[in-house]
């Protein structure tokens, strides 16, 4: 029994001691981001984009079904959801992948912009203390426009404008429910789901922002069930 309760005091000891380095190198990785290029002369870069899309110029469709399908707590939390994450661990552990990331539009906002799409555990790290610091200095709304500004929607379409421009001839504002619920179910997977490159995997897609949008409120069931149906 004590030889028991001493190989767990040293295994803690040991996962402590791992997570401690890998926290640390996190906090390195966001702190030699940062400094290499502030938060505020990003945002200036992104918003100098020809193309860029305010908030403002938005559909709340789009923005109702960005938010049901990525971050449903997005005007919630506070740059991570801690609930998305533990759920997400829990299903990693189980099925033995990385597969379930649990980022925020912050999260995905702090990796568009200062990190690789590259699934790395110190990537991770960083990313979360640069979600925690454009939180601390963007807007909800601003931390949402610049998401969809700086996204890849497959098919050469690096901001939400672009897509909307190359996959239905309309600025985004122009977009109806239909195609407001197309397109934001596409950056999760660009080369899977864009509409010219797997049409049938697009409204599968789709069918999911859809039943999202439902669960959350912002569709009626009759209008789950006639989007679905068309």
């Amino acid at each position: 029994m004590k030889l028991l309760k001493k190989i767990f005091i040293i295994m803690a000891i040991f996962l402590v001691l791992v997570i401690s380095i890998l926290v640390k190198q996190g906090y390195d990785l966001y702190k030699q981001a940062i400094e290499q290029v502030s938060l505020e002369e990003k945002v200036a870069q992104i918003k100098a984009i020809e193309d860029y899309t305010t908030y403002q110029e938005l559909p709340q469709n789009y923005i109702n079904a960005v938010i049901a399908v990525e971050d449903k707590r997005f005007f919630k939390h506070i740059g991570i959801d801690i609930i998305s994450i533990t759920r997400a661990i829990f299903i990693d552990l189980k099925e033995m992948s990385f597969e379930e990331g649990g980022s925020t539009i912050t999260q995905q906002l702090a990796k568009n912009i200062y990190f690789t799409q590259k699934k790395q555990l110190t990537r991770k790290i960083a990313e979360v203390f640069m979600a925690f610091e454009i939180e601390k200095n963007i807007s909800k709304e601003e931390i949402f426009e610049l998401y969809v500004n700086t996204s890849y929607f497959g098919d050469g379409h690096y901001c939400v404008k672009k897509a909307s421009e190359g996959y239905f001839d309309k600025l985004p504002k122009e977009m109806n429910l239909y195609e407001c619920t197309l397109l934001a179910g596409i950056p999760n997977a660009p080369s899977v789901y864009a509409p010219t490159k797997n049409p049938e995997l697009a409204r599968q897609r789709q069918a999911q922002v859809i039943k999202k949008m439902f669960k959350q409120g912002y569709l009626t069931e009759e209008q789950m069930n006639k989007m679905i149906a068309q």
